[in-house]
């Protein structure tokens, strides 16, 4: 890290000011590999995120979370709120993942794949870039009064953002209700679904108020993750980082001058162009050493290395790199640390495959009556009344369902039918009576086992207790 005195020592986030006010952030347009490559990256990742919710499998959205409903597909394969210890492993393993990745590589997730960074940066930015211009031009016309200039560009950039907001909150709600859902609203018309429309002009001010305004400060200030780093970086993780061994040397950072032998007077092969700062999206200098703000967006790199080669020094003063690296040159090794949470990263998907080969197509639920107790009848049987639940995970109808006693002589009657069917994705309940024998029975609470046929074939097996007499132990 390169050496400061107190006087400069930065202990505010880069985007306030001395008065505590916002410093709003204009960064230079990047330009380089990497930018080359996060572009190819974002751009996959937008066609995915906006196609994803009108791709079928099986009849099933590829993806979608319908909260109210309870209803989510993950990768076409349906889960209902019956498969939520699916979801805490999966939670589970989704925060693993994350501690791994961050520990090995820093928050190289926020500048390649988080949503926020991406239309950020490769949508809402690069219209800026294109209306307003680059970095001095912004800056010049923030100060500008309100001309017909200004007013002309702020008027088209605005507007632009905000049918950009509706689009994105259009893509949002058909995650959340499903596009078949969302296409039939739109065609309807919003007269008839008064209240999908205030949701979406909802989402629509959210999403225009984080791109429009708020900006890089979600990465900065409300986004957890970045306050991950403090107890997850070590001097292992690879990250963005500036070579401050290399750049500052015996006499620190200097200005460039023509025919100078920087190496023989002892200067660093920074140049002090301020180049990574002015690129930065979040408003700070790498050369402090690694930020809170710091998202790894590689923008530094592709402004040092143009510098670099325009004054013939070798590239790589700002690069992907580890602390222990820059200091010791050693290479990336794969620590105990890493090998800990790789092994119980491991053991838990292979838990959750388990899980999801184990699921069942058919989820039964038989409960006794609240309230009710056992009945005597005729011959010495004891009846007793439950509620049943069967969810159809499936895409297909489910026919001719009836419940076999399995555990003991008995029958069970289902009330109102004998055989009934559950349609895909949907769930059938009622009520059923099921009758034993008291000399059957063990006690006056017994477990009995029910199978669920479809067609005479098995498709569940579910337990429940069964009340009788005490005298009957």
């Amino acid at each position: 890290m390169a050496e400061q005195g107190k006087d400069n020592f930065r202990d505010t986030i880069g985007t306030l000011n001395e008065e505590g006010k916002r410093a709003w952030v204009f960064p230079k347009k990047p330009v380089g590999k990497w930018y080359e490559y996060r572009k190819y990256v974002s751009y996959i990742l937008l066609l995915f995120l906006f196609t994803a919710p009108f791709i079928k499998i099986n009849g099933n959205q590829f993806l979608l979370f319908n909260v109210l409903e309870r209803r989510f597909n993950v990768f076409g394969f349906p889960f209902w709120p019956q498969d939520f210890y699916i979801f805490v492993m999966v939670m589970l393993v989704g925060v693993l993942f994350v501690i791994l990745f961050t520990v090995a590589f820093g928050r190289l997730f926020c500048g390649w794949i988080c949503p926020q960074t991406i239309f950020m940066e490769m949508v809402f930015r690069r219209i800026e870039y294109w209306i307003d211009g680059d970095r001095g031009k912004q800056m010049r016309l923030a100060k500008m009064p309100w001309n017909k200039e200004k007013i002309l560009k702020r008027t088209l950039k605005w507007s632009v953002f905000l049918i950009i907001s509706f689009l994105i909150a259009n893509i949002f709600l058909a995650y959340l209700i499903g596009s078949d859902r969302l296409v039939r609203y739109i065609t309807d018309g919003p007269s008839q679904h008064g209240s999908t429309l205030i949701s979406l002009i909802i989402f629509t001010g959210v999403f225009y108020f984080v791109f429009a305004w708020f900006r890089e400060q979600v990465c900065i200030i409300v986004c957890p993750y970045g306050r991950l780093q403090g107890v997850l970086l070590d001097k292992k993780s690879i990250v963005v980082a500036y070579d401050h061994k290399r750049g500052e040397k015996e006499k620190g950072r200097a200005k460039f001058k023509k025919k100078e032998n920087r190496a023989a007077t002892g200067k660093g092969d920074c140049i002090d162009c301020s180049q990574c700062v002015q690129v930065c999206p979040t408003g700070i200098d790498i050369r402090n050493g690694t930020q809170l703000e710091c998202v790894n967006c590689t923008a530094c790199i592709d402004a040092c290395n143009s510098m670099m080669e325009a004054v013939d020094l070798p590239k790589g003063l700002i690069r992907y790199a580890s602390e222990e690296n820059i200091e010791e040159k050693t290479k990336f090794e794969f620590s105990p640390r890493l090998k800990g949470y790789t092994i119980v990263l491991g053991i838990l998907i292979t838990v959750l495959v388990g899980m999801l080969f184990l699921r069942n197509d058919v989820e039964a639920d038989i409960l006794r009556l609240p309230g009710q107790l056992y009945e005597r009848k005729a011959d010495n049987i004891i009846s007793n009344v439950y509620t049943y639940k069967l969810v159809n995970k499936t895409n297909n109808d489910i026919e001719d369902v009836s419940f076999k006693l399995l555990s003991h002589k008995g029958k069970i009657t289902v009330v109102s039918h004998d055989t009934f069917s559950i349609p895909a994705g949907e769930f059938a309940e009622g009520t059923l009576f099921i009758e034993v024998n008291a000399s059957a029975l063990s006690g006056d609470k017994d477990k009995v086992v029910i199978g669920v046929f479809s067609k005479e074939e098995q498709i569940e097996t579910t337990r429940t207790a069964f009340l009788g007499p005490r005298s009957y132990k």
